[in-house]
């Protein structure tokens, strides 16, 4: 009975799996085409990250760093958030 109405109503997505989706559709446009040596996408990431991460715990941005290494046809998504001492 909840599926049904799950599926009448439409279920709110998870923050998780959403943020998931997003960042293969913007992997996925950026392997399609453009080769630009930063990506033009990694400021507004920083950001999306910064105010999902800060709902939970609250963080310096400075203290988020987002980078893309390319190395022949792999990409490599490197994100490197330094939590405050009382969020461990």
């Amino acid at each position: 009975m909840m599926s049904i109405l799950s599926f009448l109503l439409g279920e709110k997505k998870k923050t998780a799996s959403v943020a998931k989706e997003r960042l293969q559709i913007i992997l996925a446009h950026e392997r399609s085409g453009r080769s630009a040596a930063t990506p033009d996408y990694l400021p507004a990431l920083q950001r999306d990250l910064v105010a999902v991460i800060s709902k939970y715990v609250k963080i310096d941005p400075a203290h988020l760093k987002v980078h893309l290494e390319r190395q022949d046809n792999l990409e490599v998504l490197d994100i490197k958030i330094e939590l405050p001492e009382a969020a461990r």
